[in-house]
C-alpha cells in the first residue's frame, strides 16, 4: 500500500480543498483503493465510505443494485463500473463516486476477462471510465496497479 500512499494524499488533499467528499467501491482492489485514501490525515472531511463488492449479494445488500439494473451489462465492464460509481455517489450523497471491477488473478474471471483485467470508473460532476489491462497474473501487483489507475483517473477527473 505504501506506493499508493502519495496519489491518496493528493486525491486527499484536492478533495478536501474543494470541500467535497467521496465514496468508494472496490472489488478486486479487495479495500486498497479505501485504504489508502483513509490513511491521509483528516480523511474524515471527505471520505464518506466505501464497500468491497465482491458477490452478487454484496451487490444487492450494500447497493440495492437488481438484477434488473443489471440488464444488459455483466460485471467487470465500463458500463458496470459507472453503474458502481454513480451508485455509492447517490447512495452516499457525495460529490464523487469511485469505483473498481475486475479480475485480479491468478486466474482470469467466469466472463472471460483475463488476469490483470480491470474496469476503473470516476462519477461526480463528470464521469470517467477506463479499461485496464496488466497482462500480469500476479493478484497483489494486479490489486496495486488497479487502485493506482483509478488514482491516476480520479486525479484527471479533479484536474
Amino acid at each position: 500500500m505504501e506506493s499508493l500512499l502519495p496519489a491518496a494524499r493528493a486525491i486527499g488533499a484536492r478533495l478536501k480543498a474543494r470541500g467535497e467528499t467521496v465514496g468508494v467501491v472496490e472489488s478486486s482492489a479487495a479495500g486498497l483503493i479505501s485504504a489508502a485514501l483513509l490513511a491521509v490525515p483528516g480523511a474524515s472531511a471527505y471520505f464518506l465510505g466505501g464497500a468491497v463488492v465482491y458477490t452478487q449479494a454484496a451487490r444487492v445488500g450494500l447497493l440495492g443494485i437488481t438484477p434488473a439494473d443489471m440488464a444488459g451489462m455483466r460485471s467487470s465492464s465500463e458500463p458496470y463500473a459507472l453503474l458502481l460509481a454513480r451508485t455509492i455517489r447517490a447512495r452516499l450523497g457525495a460529490d464523487w463516486g469511485f469505483a473498481e471491477t475486475g479480475a485480479a488473478g491468478p486466474a482470469g474471471n467466469r466472463y472471460g476477462d483475463a488476469a490483470g483485467h480491470s474496469c476503473l470508473a470516476v462519477s461526480g460532476p463528470i464521469d470517467r471510465v477506463i479499461t485496464l489491462e496488466t497482462g500480469a497474473a500476479d493478484r497483489e501487483a494486479n490489486m496495486r496497479a488497479f487502485a493506482a489507475a483509478l488514482f491516476r483517473l480520479a486525479a484527471e477527473a479533479l484536474a
